[in-house]
C-alpha cells in the first residue's frame, strides 16, 4: 500500500490520535528520523498503554509500573504496532516530544529538526515482519516528504540515557528495505 504525507503533516492510510505532547517546531529543515521501541505495560505488547501516555490519559493505578510515568508528557510522531499497524499521534510539521536531550552530528535539541517513530517493541525482543514492512514504507513516505539526511537510533542521539531500539532491532534489514524500493 502506497502511503504519502500531505501538506498538513498527516499520513494517509492510518489512525490519528492527536497528542498533546507536542508544540510548533522551530524554523528549519526537518531531516532526521529517530527509531525508539516502547511497550507498556514493560514487555507487554498489544494494550493501550502506549496510546494512552501519548495521550495523557495513563492510569497510574492500573499497572505498577505506570506509577513511575505519572505526569510525564512525551509523544512521537508515528508508532508501528507488532502487526504493522501505523498510528499516528503528533502531525509531521509539529515537534512531538520524543528525543529528550539529544544531539546529532553536533545539533543538539533533536525533537526541533526530527520525527520519532516508536516500534512496540523491547530491547530483548525480535521485531516482527510486519513491523519492517510498515517502518519501511513510513520511511519512504517522510523521505519523499522532508529533506531527510539521516537515520538514528534514540541509542545514538542520547546515548548516556537511551538503549532503543535495542541490539534486536535489524538496522542491515531495514536499510536494505530503504535501499530496494
Amino acid at each position: 500500500m502506497d502511503i504519502k504525507v500531505d501538506a498538513r503533516g498527516l499520513l494517509s492510510g492510518c489512525e490519528y490520535i492527536p497528542s498533546p505532547n507536542c508544540d510548533e517546531r522551530p524554523a528549519g529543515a526537518i531531516e532526521l528520523l529517530v527509531i525508539h521501541n516502547i511497550s507498556l505495560p514493560p514487555d507487554e505488547f498489544g494494550g493501550d498503554g502506549v496510546q494512552r501516555l501519548f495521550t495523557n490519559t495513563l492510569d497510574p493505578s492500573a499497572h505498577p509500573y505506570y506509577a513511575t510515568l505519572s505526569g510525564l508528557k512525551v509523544s512521537s510522531h508515528f508508532f508501528v504496532r507488532r502487526d504493522g499497524q501505523i498510528i499516528q499521534f503528533v502531525p509531521c510539521l509539529q515537534r512531538a516530544w520524543h528525543a529528550g536531550e539529544s544531539c546529532w552530528q553536533g545539533a543538539f535539541r533533536c525533537n526541533d529538526f526530527s520525527l520519532g517513530i516508536e516500534l512496540e517493541g523491547t530491547d530483548a525482543v525480535p521485531f516482527t515482519d510486519a513491523q519492517y514492512a510498515a517502518l519501511n514504507r513510513l520511511a519512504m513516505a517522510l523521505r519523499a516528504a522532508y529533506p531527510i539526511r539521516g537515520i538514528a537510533g534514540h541509542s545514538d542521539i542520547a546515548p548516556q540515557r537511551k538503549t532503543d531500539p535495542g541490539p534486536c532491532f535489524d538496522w542491515m534489514r531495514f536499510l536494505a528495505g530503504l535501499c530496494e524500493a
